[in-house]
């Protein structure tokens, strides 16, 4: 059975522009479900907005509450939604942008970001408008850009009412002066082209249990980093030596036993406190001492009691009032937030603390294993999106803080409250531009944002897919850079550089779908209507439901209910987003729908070892009379996590299905053995056949090679870039070509190599080349280098001019220096050049301002051109003048350079 036209069906089902695009599906997807649009119910900025604090008051979420004395005014925040990307002119006037154009003119490819203000004054709305905030870079081929397939703009432009065609749409990019084939997945910022890498992070919400060698002794401890609508807290859960259980709480310096802050929590007696921990006969003695131990030495029985002990410990010397509210808003907003922030829900946190203290009793004893941090279900991907929506919080934050102060002071001064006058739209883009420019992002991390690399195409599609570990590259960290079984399938097991970065930069397989976000109440109300009952009913050999890391309720039968889930989403009565299993260790049932958890399509086995899915299915899908979604839709394939992943058996072809058809009770099998690979190691024929340092020097060098990136070289503004002559595809191709447009786009030549021996002596690195073929243009090449230069205006009203500079300017070069120098400054095209020979004549004002002169006696100038730069050559390809956006000339010259192999 060849599953190879389901691959196909794959690529043509994500792809929204030829199968490039397909590539980078998780970046667009991650970022359309951040931007607010028409097919976006619950767009991340709306989040964002509307659970953002300005002051201390936790309760005014998504308001501003301004500080006029007795006069009360509340600023409520609505709807926020971003326009179309547009250029503002140094005129005031403004039109679409395109990304050639922002390429072409140090542009930003950006939309006005609008949000929604309600003034309202002693219970009085006064005002409501709509006000533009800031900037938003917007990416390439996402939803919101003007190339988009469905853009407003294209309907516009060329009068098309439907979707266009895939040959219509190949054309509008065409006359768009972009490349067809380019994947889009980027953005473009002062006009150069940056990526949002993927980010490998910790999975928030999951209980890890881990030994820590501290201090000479070991002690076991279960940890967890609960995050709520971006604040991340880690709570800690530490067995002493002594046995009694400790917590670490957040903010609050060190640390409380358990049993204290369960009791705090609202379990007086012991016996809800060993039913929430749920300990076992070797375990249960330890439970009881830790709980005799603050019974005697504490003199804790109640709940008021714990409290009181609280306060003691940690608002010590404060006035009664604050010492109380001191202690709730530490229990209640950063111990377990993700779990909730309100008083109601302490006991959830309580059976939360129970079961990490189980984890912790049950590594003490051996009972269990310490969590793998390695281990793919730990692991969460950050994508354009979630880093987006971070950087959006930190700016919004500071322009809303700014606002506050702002509208405070106008009152003050002159009675005026209104908004328009107390935006300044700077704050939020210069927050979110400087991060995108420089890749210094929040929290203090580093190189998030990097130039796109367009040596050639497989670099770009390597470079969109790129997965970066935060661990610094300095350590060893040998489990970290070690293959784990659960990135198979996932993560590609030879791209990766060698040196430092080993292991630690990888990229995404072929065939993989990086989760997006889902509301959490489609679950949580099909969890309803399977029978989830609350936790207050729980009963001993029930199973507890935890949904993203929230403890949901509790099941009889849990086995049962994660069968029914899989069996609803198999027949699409829930996104095939959601991913369910069932912990034989705990007996809980985890189900996850969160954004970043990589997944991968498998084929869904019957009992006997039987596939679902038949030739005629498979057929059906190489015609096109069925497309990917459909083939999900049926329950013949569905995504796999690496949790879910842990309840499976999985074959790897038909022949291991029959083969072990009465030993093996399979669940589900590969789509195909090749999809394991990345995008750069697809490339290598016959990969089994190599050693593997083979295979990752062969992925390297892929995207080394020279070729045609991009076929509309001619129009783009690279700083440097490479063309080969004559680029030829591969003599010996693979089935992942097909897809990673290598054949369209390809890169490298096919040369007769031949390997002989000397009287016995073998060369090592030696290149004897045919003269011949060199001369007929056997790896002949290109290389292109641009040269910019801008009219810059200085304090005073002077400015930089393009001009052939005279005699009487100081630095003047010799008349002969200038002579292939048109009248306006600018080197004619096709001039062949050496180094320090000048590409435009440009003057500028002197450095140190002189003494003062009358108006009439002509301003001092000194010479400024720009030349070639030293021990290069070429020939001038192009020259493009154009304007900036605050109105300034800025020219490009390109010039380019025939490279020979030398002999």
């Amino acid at each position: 059975m060849n599953m190879r036209p389901l691959i196909k069906s794959f690529f043509r089902g994500k792809s929204i522009a030829g199968p490039s695009a397909a590539m980078v599906n998780h970046q667009l997807g991650s970022f359309n479900d951040f931007l607010p649009h028409a097919d976006n119910s619950a767009p991340w900025m709306q989040r964002v907005v509307n659970n953002i604090t300005v002051g201390a008051d936790e309760s005014m979420r998504g308001s501003i509450r301004l500080e006029l004395g007795d006069l009360d005014v509340i600023v409520k925040l609505g709807d926020v939604r971003v326009g179309r990307p547009m250029v503002y002119e140094a005129n005031g006037s403004q039109s679409d942008a395109i990304p050639m154009m922002s390429r072409l003119r140090n542009l930003t490819y950006a939309a006005p970001i609008l949000l929604r203000f309600t003034v309202i004054e002693e219970e009085i709305e006064i005002e409501d408008i709509e006000e533009e905030i800031g900037l938003m870079p917007i990416m390439i081929k996402s939803s919101l850009c003007n190339l988009h397939r469905n853009s407003v703009y294209i309907q516009e432009k060329y009068e098309i009412e439907s979707t266009p065609t895939d040959a219509e749409y190949r054309t509008i990019l065409q006359q768009e002066q972009e490349d067809p084939e380019d994947p889009g997945g980027y953005f473009i910022v002062n006009g150069t082209e940056r990526v949002l890498v993927c980010l490998e992070d910790l999975a928030p919400n999951r209980v890890m249990v881990e030994r820590n060698a501290r201090y000479q002794r070991q002690t076991e401890l279960a940890k967890v980093f609960s995050q709520r609508e971006g604040f991340r807290a880690l709570t800690v859960v530490e067995k002493k030596k002594d046995g009694i259980l400790q917590v670490s709480i957040p903010v609050a310096s060190g640390q409380v036993p358990l049993v204290v802050l369960m009791m705090a929590l609202g379990m007086e007696s012991a016996d809800e406190i060993m039913s929430a921990i749920n300990a076992d006969d070797t375990t249960q003695n330890q439970v009881l001492a830790n709980i005799e131990e603050i019974h005697q030495n504490e003199s804790v029985f109640t709940t008021e009691e714990a409290l009181q002990y609280l306060e003691r410990r940690f608002a010590a010397g404060q006035s009664k009032e604050y010492r109380r509210k001191r202690i709730n808003y530490i229990i209640d907003n950063t111990l377990l937030p993700h779990l909730s922030t309100s008083q109601e829900v302490r006991g959830k946190k309580a059976l939360f603390l129970g079961r990490m203290a189980r984890e912790v009793l049950e590594l003490a004893t051996g009972s269990r294993k310490p969590d793998d941090k390695d281990h793919y279900a730990n692991k969460r991907l950050k994508l354009a999106g979630n880093l987006m929506e971070e950087l959006f919080r930190t700016g919004l934050q500071a322009l809303l803080n700014d606002m506050k102060y702002q509208m405070e002071r106008n009152y003050a001064k002159r009675k005026d409250n209104r908004v328009h006058n107390a935006v300044r739209r700077d704050v939020l883009t210069n927050k979110i531009m400087h991060a995108m420019a420089t890749g210094n992002w929040t929290g203090g991390r580093a190189g998030v944002s990097q130039l796109l690399d367009r040596t050639c195409n497989m670099a770009t599609l390597s470079h969109l897919r790129r997965v970066i570990s935060p661990l610094t590259r300095s350590q060893p960290h040998f489990e970290a850079r070690d293959l784990h079984s659960t990135q198979f399938g996932r993560l590609c097991p030879n791209e990766t550089p060698e040196g430092q970065n080993c292991g630690l930069v990888k990229n995404l397989a072929l065939m993989v779908d990086v989760s997006e976000n889902l509301p959490d109440s489609e679950i949580l109300g099909t969890l309803r209507e399977l029978d989830v009952q609350p936790l207050e009913k729980f009963e001993e050999g029930w199973g507890k439901i935890y949904f993203n890391g929230d403890l949901a309720g509790c099941h009889p039968a849990p086995k049962d209910l994660v069968l029914k889930i899989r069996q609803l989403r198999r027949e699409a009565r829930i996104r095939h987003t959601v991913n369910v299993r069932y912990d034989d260790s705990l007996g809980d049932v985890i189900i996850n729908s969160d954004p970043g958890r990589i997944r991968r399509p498998l084929l869904i086995v019957d009992r006997n070892n039987k596939l679902r899915i038949t030739n005629k299915d498979i057929e059906n899908a190489d015609s096109e009379k069925v497309i990917w979604n459909d083939l999900l839709e049926r329950g013949l394939v569905e995504y796999i996590d690496a949790e879910e992943e842990e309840n499976c058996l999985i074959a790897l072809n038909t022949d291991d299905l029959a083969r072990n058809r009465k030993t093996h009770a399979y669940t589900h099998m590969e789509v195909d053995p090749m999809v394991i690979l990345g995008v750069a190691t697809s490339n290598v024929p016959f990969p089994e056949h190599n050693s593997s340092p083979r295979c990752t020097m062969g992925a390297g060098m892929a995207k080394q090679s020279l070729g045609m990136g991009q076929s509309n070289y001619r129009l783009r503004p690279d700083t440097r870039g490479h063309l080969m002559h004559y680029p030829q595809q591969p003599m010996v191709q693979t089935e992942a070509m097909r897809y990673n447009t290598l054949r369209v786009r390809p890169a490298g030549q096919n040369m007769v190599v031949a390997v002989m021996s000397y009287h016995g002596y073998n060369m090592e690195d030696a290149l004897i080349f045919n003269r011949g073929s060199i001369d007929r243009g056997l790896g002949r090449s290109s290389f292109m280098r641009s040269y910019i230069s801008e009219e810059r205006r200085y304090p005073g009203g002077q400015e930089d001019r393009f001009v052939i500079p005279g005699p009487d300017v100081r630095g003047a070069r010799s008349e002969e220096a200038y002579f292939n120098l048109e009248e306006d400054g600018l080197i004619y095209p096709e001039v062949d050049l050496r180094g320090r020979e000048v590409l435009i004549g440009k003057t500028s004002p002197p450095r140190f301002l002189a003494e003062p002169t009358d108006f009439l006696t002509p301003q001092k100038v000194r010479e400024s051109s720009l030349t070639v730069r030293h021990g290069e050559k070429g020939t001038v390809d192009s020259v493009m003048l154009s304007e900036t956006e605050s109105g300034s000339r800025i020219a490009r010259i390109r010039v380019r350079d025939q490279r020979i192999p030398e002999l």
